[in-house]
């Protein structure tokens, strides 16, 4: 049975991705204590990079926004796994850093971030308010246009 979280993301008529599978020398998500630490999620919808390129330049401010709520998507695919599949043990998102593949004169890094921001606070309400960084990055793995890492605490 779904829990209270899984049923508000369907309520959004959002539906979360299969956690994916690292694709270097790393683990997905590490687990101490109380905290989460997910791993950088890429933009992946059905396994592909769906937002690839330069954020300012081919790839807009907006579809940087969609890319980051994308992350979002998979970093809690990614603690949805953390938690045995259920997502009601998440007490708080702590902290979220997002890198932002842009040139050297683009700043809105803040906008596009807000993609995985606004998300993490639709879904989790004022649990889902937390820390964060967003920085601009010349490139990216595998090209995309964004990549988001987070820290949750679960009970």
């Amino acid at each position: 049975m779904a829990g209270k979280i899984d049923a508000h993301i369907k309520s959004l008529g959002l539906a979360l991705p299969a956690a994916s599978a690292p694709v270097a020398n790393y683990v997905p998500y590490v687990r101490t204590g109380s905290l989460v630490f997910v791993s950088g999620q890429l933009p992946l919808q059905d396994g592909a990079v769906k937002y690839t390129g330069i954020v300012g330049a081919g790839v807009s401010v907006e579809d940087g926004y969609e890319a980051a709520k994308l992350c979002g998507l998979n970093l809690i695919a990614q603690v949805k796994a953390a938690c045995d599949g259920d997502l009601d043990r998440v007490k708080r998102v702590v902290k979220l850093t997002g890198f932002v593949a842009g040139g050297a004169d683009f700043g809105d890094q803040p906008k596009v971030m807000n993609g995985a921001s606004d998300l993490m606070v639709q879904v989790f309400g004022d649990a889902g308010r937390h820390s964060r960084a967003a920085v601009g990055a010349p490139s990216l793995p595998r090209g995309a246009a964004v990549e988001v890492e987070a820290v949750f605490e679960v009970s």
